[in-house]
């Protein structure tokens, strides 16, 4: 059903869309046109990814690799081996085995982690392999499962209600939390004993908090010793953040959940590590100056000639220092400082990685990223990859020819794999070819590797390759179905004073002597990048697209792949710089493609492509016609401490930069149709933003629509993205498109 966007005031807008949205799911189902059959097919495979490996490892000894993996259409993982040698596939454990027909059920605790990690998959969600190979570790249902290898066998550890259980390194144990306690499990006696204790609802051992899980990309809470005698472990004291609830409008007899969530400019969790023997006894808390440095931001405890690390930062994240711990003491030494006047970015793969002599180190000190080789002490030795390069993620290192695999390469919208030379400086290995992206995983035996590729012809999938050649072993096998069709994209770069990467999506039905209207398709914000040369990408795009619009991406400054400087660009207001760019790009792409319409333009987005849209309608109705407002974050003082402050710094210290990047300062200026969508339980960015933002435009006496989502800030569900994104394009269709005659 299509409302008349200037015929609904706000708030009737509101109830009218949200009965709408209730009323789908209980009329009878009608027949499919082929774009909605399209769009099914492409939710219900989730983008053609079901029936792929999933987190695949390849055992110590080379021989096999054991995954997940779903089936085309189901996102209930299944866990199997695969042997190499004779490409047989042996399916080791089903979630349906162990649970004999009853229901999955996960804590809150297990639904929030999975919130943070963007997990939308059920089942066996991860896996661990011991160091040996011979057991394997999953969870279900908030229960632990010993799996051995050898024959299948499943034992069931006691208790339950347990999250990120970790094999110890000689595994013999299993350590995990339960009740927000660290617990290490005895295989052999499967006795539990609790390694902490005094846990109250501020206080929780072996979690990470909320920031760190959200921002730092660091979900763990505890790490083993190399020798498995010892255990590192968080405290957490919420004690002073502020709580925040979150109803289900659903069951409003059900009491809201209360979650701790720092805004910016308040009162973060208090952050201190210990260590703890795997028998239990006294902690031994390790020592630095949490008031000075208080994000714990990276933890490594690996190799037994190498010390603990800490990499922690200060408040405005503009200096760190990675710390080597003395675990007898608890006292620290510094190994490193890195300081940067905007902010400081966290490589996601925890550093530094140990090696004879030295460690290797990531950094922007030179004004983008690079591997360094650093001695034992600290001190550069000298930069493996050139500051021109343009890093994308060390991946592997190998100690017995002294080499490293990264990924990266020239072009941002392609990922590459390439091999380095430690000792001398040589040209790079490159080991990738085809126009994609791509990755790897590499296990304790070096002769091969899993090669993972989702190329820009639509091909994707995982295979065994040769490390000494790049020679072809085999492939893991894929269930997953393949689109009959694939997008219709250009990638280009556009031209201007300000090189952008771009994509054009065009109807399959593309004449070139007709006009189309045009969707901006944005993220425009911070660590994301949306120009792709991936395929499955521009799946949604060309669903768009097919309904006759022109749809186009394009990455301004801000966003990741082109150095520091660009990047910091926007350091201290948020969307001034992104407007600008995002609007350059439309108007160079429209000089490269005169079919469109730049009178007839909409934007959507989603977080802070939301947050994008919002700004765009309001600020600039000269370009966009209408927005799509999809979980905006409306006013920067309600998100969280580590995201806001490191691009806008403390309220307290840049209140006008808070004022210019806030959407409610510009509200009363809106003049063109909005459609604002938020889930009611959306424990990222609040529903609060979106509740905000509404109310400021009724006041003002503005017209808009309001669709709420019963769910969270990830909308995983096939029917519900179905139907958000049917009425996406209807509200772009009630726009951009003139009224038939």
């Amino acid at each position: 059903m299509r409302f008349p966007i200037n015929a609904l005031s706000g708030r009737l807008a509101f109830a009218l869309l949200f009965s709408s949205v209730t009323a789908i799911s209980g009329r009878a189902a009608e027949p499919e046109s082929a774009d909605l059959r399209y769009f099914r097919e492409l939710v219900e495979t989730r983008n053609y990814s079901l029936g792929q490996p999933v987190s695949p490892k390849i055992t110590p000894d080379g021989k096999a690799v054991i995954f997940l993996r779903g089936g085309a259409r189901d996102p209930v993982l299944r866990l199997y081996e695969f042997a190499i040698a004779d490409a047989t596939l042996r399916e080791i454990l089903t979630p349906e085995k162990l649970l004999q027909g009853a229901e999955e059920k996960l804590t809150a605790e297990e639904r929030s982690r999975r919130e943070r990690e963007r997990q939308s998959l059920r089942g066996f969600t991860g896996f661990q392999l011991s160091k040996d190979g011979s057991k394997l570790l999953v969870a279900l249902s908030s229960k632990l499962y010993v799996i051995t290898r050898a024959d299948s066998h499943v034992t069931e550890l006691p208790g339950r209600s347990w999250i990120d259980p970790h094999f110890s390194p000689d595994g013999g144990a299993v350590a995990a939390v339960n009740d927000g306690e660290l617990h290490a499990i005895d295989l052999e006696t499967q006795v539990d004993v609790a390694l902490t204790s005094g846990v109250t609802e501020t206080i929780q051992h072996g979690v990470a908090e909320f920031v760190a899980q959200e921002e730092m990309d660091r979900h763990e809470g505890f790490w083993w010793s190399p020798d498995s005698r010892w255990i590192a472990y968080q405290e957490t004291d919420n004690s002073g953040v502020e709580s925040r609830f979150i109803a289900d409008p659903l069951r409003p007899e059900t009491p809201p959940a209360k979650n701790f969530y720092p805004r910016a400019g308040t009162n973060n969790a208090k952050v201190r590590l210990g260590i703890v023997a795997r028998s239990g006894g006294a902690t031994r808390w390790v020592e630095w100056d949490r008031e000075k440095y208080p994000y714990l931001a990276r933890v490594v405890w690996k190799e037994a000639t190498a010390p603990l690390c800490l990499l922690v930062q200060n408040r405005a994240q503009q200096e760190e220092l990675l710390l080597a711990v003395d675990p007898t003491s608890g006292a620290t030494r510094e190994l490193l400082r890195e300081k940067e006047a905007a902010w400081l970015n966290l490589d996601p793969k925890p550093m530094p990685v140990w090696l004879k002599g030295g460690f290797l180190w990531t950094t922007e000190r030179n004004g983008a990223w690079q591997v360094e080789l650093h001695s034992a002490d600290g001190a550069l030795m000298r930069a493996i990859t050139p500051a021109d390069f343009n890093l994308d993620e060390f991946i592997d290192l190998n100690e017995n020819d002294r080499s490293i695999v990264v990924a990266g390469g020239q072009d941002s919208r392609e990922r590459h794999l390439f091999r380095f030379g430690l000792e001398t400086k040589t040209e790079p290995e490159l080991i990738t070819h085809e126009s994609g992206r791509h990755d790897a995983v590499f296990g304790d035996a070096k002769e091969q590797f899993l090669h993972r590729f989702d190329l820009l012809d639509g091909r994707a999938g995982w295979e065994i390759l040769r490390t000494s050649d790049g020679g072809r072993i085999g492939a893991l096998p894929s269930v997953a179905e393949r689109p009959s069709s694939l997008p219709k994209v250009e990638l280009m770069r556009t031209d201007g004073p300000r090189a952008m990467d771009a994509a054009i999506v065009r109807p399959r039905d593309f004449a070139k002597d007709k006009h189309y209207p045009v969707i901006l398709d944005v993220y425009a914000g911070p660590g994301h990048k949306q120009v792709l040369a991936q395929a499955d990408r521009y799946m949604i795009d060309q669903w768009m697209a097919d309904r006759g619009y022109i749809v186009v991406v394009v990455d301004g400054r801000g966003t990741p792949g082109h150095g520091r400087e660009w990047e910091r660009a926007i350091r201290g207001n948020l969307i001034d710089v992104a407007l600008a760019d995002q609007i350059a790009g439309l108007q160079a792409l429209a000089k490269h493609e005169p079919a469109m319409d730049l009178k007839r333009v909409g934007v959507v987005g989603w977080s802070f492509g939301g947050y994008f849209s919002a700004m765009a309608a309001i600020r600039k109705p000269d370009i966009f016609r209408c927005g799509v407002v999809g979980a905006p974050v409306v006013t920067w003082e309600n998100y969280d401490t580590h995201y806001t402050e490191r691009y806008l710094g403390l309220p307290s210290e840049n209140a006008e930069g808070y004022r210019l990047s806030n959407v409610l300062t510009y509200a009363a200026d809106l003049s063109r149709p909005l459609l604002l969508i938020h889930g009611l339980t959306d424990d990222n960015v609040y529903a609060q933003h979106s509740m905000q933002l509404s109310d400021a435009l009724f006041s003002a006496g503005k017209t808009f629509n309001f669709l709420p989502l019963l769910g969270t800030h990830m909308v995983s569900d096939p029917l519900l993205r179905l139907r958000r994104q049917t009425r996406i394009v209807e509200f772009f269709d009630g726009v951009l498109k003139p009224p038939s005659r």
